[in-house]
């Protein structure tokens, strides 16, 4: 039996890194299980850990007030340290791009412990963008031993970054997530009454925007695209935004969005609402990383607000398109999958880059045969 520990610290890492969770449980012969969280998303990590039944063994609780980079990475290592030291694990998994991840394998690789990346080999070809993920997720591929790609664009950044041995393309876990999240959901009915402010007739659009190079005037750019947007369909389209409790998010969002009756801005929303929501939506308006995988999954087109993606398979699909953050852009962008219906099925037609939901199992199968 090899001990096994998961290390993430994100609402995004916990939803992808469960489905593997759940599958080394049904191997107890294999695996001795222990989860570690950093404790980094305090409140939005407790739901999705609460809904999927997944209690951590460790808790490292990073969240400080006012933290920045440097906190969360110095005294991220030092914990880790202090962890891996108490563990002694065989074999460390870190997902994707988060500082979580990057310091995991730092910590790991101190420690001489193997190290297998979920989510390897996304790349958006400026390390600014997004910052500090393009650097966070290219450190962590140069540390770890075992790279699961999920799409072959993903492997292929890998070989010219010659990260050549142990690579393998499994399809991302977050589709796992997602028909793990519906299973679960089926029969209850809790999650259409949370909405029941909603015309479901009318055409929904839901917004995600949060992330941090999007402070400032491209936060405000697509505010007002929002805005104009909103009067302009005022009587067939119903907007909704969670909203992310940063400050910098807040304050802009508020003072361009508040008071337009077809505009919602409401807190942001457990995983299964979330996803209960992108089900019944007509478009996805998104900075996130996420998002342009599970939007694909539920036929949803995804329009990204970003100048560049790591996630290019999508736009290459036709499952996602990047509409940058001018306000020009996005307001046509919208405005052509509202009003030209050949447009919008051909995304919704488009195959999902992005897998068929058995990554987890193909990940735990490649790993019982070589760990």
């Amino acid at each position: 039996m090899k001990k096994i520990l998961f290390l993430f610290g994100t609402r995004p890492e916990a939803i992808k890194m469960i489905p593997l969770i759940k599958e080394c449980e049904k191997h107890p012969h294999l695996w001795e299980l222990r989860v570690c969280v950093t404790g980094q998303h305090k409140e939005m990590l407790d739901q999705v850990l609460t809904f999927f039944e997944v209690k951590p063994h460790e808790n490292l609780a990073l969240m400080k007030p006012n933290q920045t980079l440097f906190d969360i990475t110095a005294d991220g290592l030092v914990k880790m340290a202090a962890l891996l030291e108490k563990e002694q694990p065989d074999l460390v998994m870190i997902h994707g791009d988060t500082t979580s991840a990057f310091t995991g394998a730092l910590a790991a690789f101190y420690k001489k412990i193997k190290i297998a990346h979920i989510e390897a080999g996304l790349r958006s070809g400026n390390k600014y963008s997004t910052f500090p993920e393009e650097v966070n997720r290219k450190m962590a591929g140069i540390i770890a031993d075992f790279h699961f790609a999920p799409t072959s664009n993903a492997r292929n950044n890998l070989l010219k970054e010659h990260i050549t041995e142990h690579v393998y393309v499994t399809g991302n876990t977050v589709i796992d997530a997602v028909l793990l999240t519906l299973e679960q959901m089926k029969g209850k009915d809790q999650y259409s009454a949370f909405f029941n402010f909603l015309d479901l007739r009318k055409k929904i659009i839901l917004i995600t925007g949060h992330r941090r190079e999007s402070f400032g005037k491209p936060l405000e750019e697509m505010c007002m695209a929002v805005k104009t947007l909103a009067e302009k369909y005022a009587s067939s389209v119903e907007i909704v935004y969670p909203v992310h409790l940063n400050p910098q998010v807040q304050e802009p969002v508020r003072r361009i969005l508040e008071n337009h009756e077809n505009i919602h801005l409401i807190a942001p929303l457990e995983y299964p609402y979330l996803l209960w929501l992108m089900q019944h939506c007509y478009l996805v308006l998104t900075d996130s990383g996420g998002l342009q995988e599970e939007g694909p999954a539920l036929k949803k087109p995804v329009l990204v607000m970003r100048d560049v993606t790591e996630r290019t398979e999508g736009i290459a699909a036709g499952t996602a398109t990047l509409v940058g953050t001018s306000r020009e852009k996005i307001e046509q962008a919208v405005s052509t999958l509202l009003e030209d219906d050949i447009v919008y099925q051909q995304m919704v037609n488009a195959i999902n880059p992005y897998g068929n939901g058995t990554s987890a199992r193909q990940i735990m199968e490649i790993l019982s045969e070589i760990v």
